[in-house]
């Protein structure tokens, strides 16, 4: 038996299915919650500086001011503090550019959604505009171009200025521009070209003009602790950084290869070090360094997660700047 039309209209309200207006009283559709950016606070400004960095920019100017000793026998302070400004802001600034740079490429975006974590840096969370920080890093870069001036100006040797616009040059195109050769494995090459051999001999060059076997002994250890502080930095970034289309050396050469260059170039300077204690025994006390050093092969060599591979980088650049320190005082004894 049919059911009649007031039974049909009935049974077709009892299936309807509910509009979004039939919904309860608390159940309304939920909007999208949208997390504004971090704060930019004092920390996370000196966070973006990398002090951790440091050392590396100041170890060349310690040990080439030592170097120069050994030619006059003096030490030259008020150079080597200019010296020390010239590289201290170019390390800044190089670490502010790079938050830029790799802001705006998405870098930072791509190794934070590989981690599941929020981007940190200034550029990439968005607590600071990205003009912003390119600003600092450039102010930085000019306040190491007054300080070259003022050391050009006090020496007289002119073509200083060109070495100084090669330094800003290298700092910016390391991450910046339309191709960066910190994204063509070539990180390392100018890291110990600029960290090692131009920073550490051109201070020793200021100071005495001219360059003795000691102060290219110094330049290749302390940048061969430099090329260090890199790979264990691409180490630890090695997957994320392939994912964001970053190639480093370590994306090139792999894990096991960066491993045995890493083991290479932390051991040099000990060589370096026996070699100088021939002449200057305190020198030996630079084999020291090496309770910082060989934990570091540890880690490198045995590490399961990435960021176990983080002590490394701050353990390298102490290393760095004790070994540099040990030079400087045997070389001024």
């Amino acid at each position: 038996m049919a059911p009649n039309k007031s039974q049909a209209k009935s049974n077709a309200k009892k299936h309807r299915k509910p509009a979004h207006h039939d919904k309860p009283m608390g159940q309304a559709r939920k909007k999208p919650v949208h997390t504004p950016p971090p704060k930019p606070t004092f920390g996370s400004w000196v966070s973006a500086a990398r002090p951790r960095t440091l050392p590396v920019a100041l170890a060349p100017v310690i040990a080439g001011t030592g170097a120069a000793a050994t030619v006059d026998g003096l030490f030259h302070w008020a150079l080597g503090l200019a010296c020390a400004a010239v590289a201290l802001c170019l390390q800044i600034g190089v670490n502010f550019t790079n938050d830029y740079s790799d802001g705006i490429r998405g870098t930072d975006a791509h190794r934070a959604a590989a981690t599941g974590q929020a981007p940190t840096r200034l550029t990439a969370s968005g607590a600071v505009p990205a003009k912003r920080v390119l600003g600092v890093g450039l102010s930085f870069f000019a306040l190491a171009a007054l300080a070259g001036l003022v050391i050009t100006a006090r020496t007289g040797h002119w073509w200083f200025i060109a070495v100084g616009l090669a330094c800003i040059a290298a700092a910016w195109f390391y991450t910046g521009g339309k191709r960066p050769y910190g994204y063509a494995g070539l990180g390392e090459v100018f890291v110990f070209v600029f960290f090692g051999l131009v920073a550490t001999l051109g201070t020793t060059y200021v100071e005495v003009g001219t360059l003795p076997q000691t102060a290219w002994l110094a330049a290749v250890g302390v940048g061969c602790f430099a090329v260090a502080v890199l790979l264990a930095n691409n180490l630890r970034d090695m997957g994320t950084d392939k994912l964001a289309g970053k190639r480093t050396l370590s994306t090139f050469i792999g894990r096991r290869g960066t491993q045995v260059l890493f083991t290479i170039v932390v051991l040099v300077p000990f060589a370096i070090i026996a070699f100088v204690a021939l002449l200057w025994p305190i020198a030996w006390l630079g084999m020291l360094v090496g309770l910082l050093i060989f934990p570091t092969l540890f880690i490198v060599w045995m590490y399961k997660e990435p960021r176990e591979l983080i002590p490394v980088l701050a353990l390298v650049s102490l290393a760095d700047l004790a070994w540099a320190l040990v030079l400087f005082w045997a070389w001024l004894a």
